[in-house]
């Protein structure tokens, strides 16, 4: 409750801050690890969800839309 006052997340419970997607301000994916899986929905009325994995380095696009995403280290609260 504290944290949320403060106007911090630790828990990851609020819906993450979109980007443009593009190279020069991609989607910021935080992640424990060096690699994580992300889900692209690609446009708006869409139903289906592109996977692939984003891997820790330079931003990476997804396959069929072109948005940008990049993975960020994250560090656990506990």
């Amino acid at each position: 409750m504290i944290a949320a006052q403060r106007g911090l997340d630790p828990y990851n419970m609020l819906p993450p801050k979109a980007a443009s997607g593009t190279k020069e301000d991609p989607n910021l994916v935080p992640s424990v690890s060096n690699k994580r899986i992300v889900g692209c929905i690609c446009e708006e009325d869409n139903c289906t969800v592109i996977w692939f994995w984003l891997h820790q380095g330079e931003s990476q696009r997804c396959p069929n839309c072109g948005t940008h995403y990049k993975l960020v280290p994250y560090q656990m609260v506990h």
